[in-house]
């Protein structure tokens, strides 16, 4: 709740400020438009009845039935305007002297005319209609003056009209309109705080859930979910939280899997040291305490000793080479060679190893041109693994094939096949199956084989036969 509030005030105070800051301006623009507009109203009415004025005198007409004298008296009274008359010499005739139905002529001093009038008046003896704005000095008004030209029948400038008058209503409009504008203003900014409010707490409502959702992932918990379902960046933020929550459980669950496979391996190891070292201290304190004595057994002993140090290298080197082969700084001599010569080597030398269970090899190289950069003893070292394999999980007197055609090559055994939970895993590091046909080994030979195939890009996979036994298939990236 305390996020909600926060961020709720937030959007509040920046939509107000938002608010206020374009009612400034907008209240800055409605003035100079308003004013401006009532200033062109009152110049147009002005310059209307000027000109109009003015055609009256310049054909001796009357206008609407009164002499000129009463219409200029009317326009003074009236309308408001203060008129003048003025001919070339700068005489001028005002409504104050005139009486009904009758114009008088009388001098004034030039004082008594508009300020910047002398202006006026030139411009207008040079046949130009002309503006003049100033202010009152009493109500600092702003104030009009438009001169017309009167003119005789040849076109002849003879005199001129002056219309003096303030423009009346711009200060009250102003005040009105502007309090118009402050009351919405205020309605304005009742309506965004209430909106404000409502939006934040749909838009806090999420965030607030995918908060308490990123503290259970933090805490560990993983199954956390948001759920939120927005098409907007909220419900893409949701989501991606989502998907890192499903990541992080995965990655947990493996590397729960993981450390469980390294437990597993180090007690096959300590298992698989123990009896080696076991055997050779054995034989070592019999033959030492002289309790063996006849020289048949005493080379019955050195034999077994013997074989149990070769099981010990054979660990040991296993676990080097895996450990070099996951090492990406660690780089393997490649050259380019035929993949034909380096299996037609691998199966002679496993031909040795398949007599003892009266087994045959069957070769078949339909490509002759597998061609590969490789390590040819890695490249060795892979193919004898799976051969080896094969021929540890097949039953004597039987067969292992060995195909290569187009980029596949394939290794075939007719034995046992592979358990169906053990199939995903069989490449695994530390993982090693149980069984009476896995009784001698590490689990490494394959995690090897793997490790090598990667890094000569080759697809390595395991398959089950539908008619029994499994085989084993690289997919050779050929040159």
């Amino acid at each position: 709740m305390m996020l909600n509030n926060k961020i709720a005030l937030k959007l509040s105070l920046s939509f107000a400020l938002a608010l206020i800051i374009f009612s400034i301006i907008i209240s800055g623009v409605f003035l100079v438009l308003f004013k401006q507009y009532t200033v062109d109203l009152h110049k147009m009415q002005l310059q209307n009845y000027a000109q109009s004025l003015a055609q009256s005198l310049s054909t001796g007409r009357r206008y609407n039935g009164m002499g000129y004298g009463a219409h200029l008296y009317f326009s003074s009274e009236i309308m408001g305007y203060n008129v003048w008359i003025v001919d070339e010499n700068m005489n001028v005739i005002t409504p104050r002297n005139m009486q009904h139905h009758k114009m008088m002529h009388a001098n004034y001093t030039f004082s008594e005319l508009p300020p910047n009038a002398s202006e006026v008046i030139r411009e207008v003896f040079q046949d130009k209609t002309v503006f003049s704005e100033g202010f009152s000095d009493v109500l600092s008004q702003l104030t009009l003056t438009v001169g017309v030209p009167i003119k005789d029948a040849n076109g002849k400038v003879w005199g001129a009209v002056l219309l003096h008058s303030p423009v009346e209503g711009t200060t009250d409009g102003i005040y009105q309109g502007l309090m118009i504008l402050g009351i919405s203003i205020i309605l304005a900014l009742i309506i965004v705080l209430a909106l404000a409010i409502l939006f934040s707490y749909f838009f806090t409502k999420p965030l607030t859930k995918m908060k308490s959702v990123a503290m259970q992932l933090a805490e560990g918990n993983y199954q956390a979910k948001c759920n939120i379902k927005q098409k907007d960046e909220v419900g893409e933020l949701a989501n991606v939280m989502d998907l890192l929550a499903g990541r992080l459980d995965e990655a947990s669950k493996e590397s729960l899997k993981l450390e469980q496979m390294r437990k597993d391996f180090v007690s096959n190891i300590s298992h698989e040291l123990r009896t080696p070292v076991t055997v050779i201290r054995g034989s070592l304190e019999a033959l030492c305490d002289k309790i063996i004595t006849d020289p048949k057994q005493i080379d019955e002993y050195h034999l077994q000793m013997l074989n149990e140090a070769k099981f010990l290298q054979r660990l040991v080197g296993d676990l080097l080479d895996l450990s070099r082969l996951q090492n990406p700084d660690f780089a393997i001599e490649k050259q380019e060679l035929n993949l034909n010569d380096v299996i037609s080597d691998v199966v002679r030398s496993a031909r040795q190893i398949a007599k003892n269970k009266n087994i045959n090899i069957n070769i078949d190289l339909k490509n002759p041109n597998l061609k590969i950069s490789g390590d040819y003893g890695r490249l060795r070292q892979m193919f004898l693994i799976i051969l080896d394999n094969a021929i540890k999980f097949s039953f004597e007197n039987n067969k292992v094939d060995v195909l290569a055609k187009n980029d596949t090559i394939i290794i075939r055994d007719y034995g046992i096949g592979i358990n169906e939970k053990d199939l995903p895993h069989i490449f695994d590091r530390f993982y090693k199956t149980h069984g009476e046909h896995n009784k001698v080994g590490t689990g490494l030979g394959l995690a090897i084989a793997k490790q090598i195939a990667e890094r000569h890009n080759i697809e390595l996979i395991a398959q089950n036969n539908f008619d029994g036994g499994a085989k084993f298939i690289f997919k050779i990236p050929l040159k």
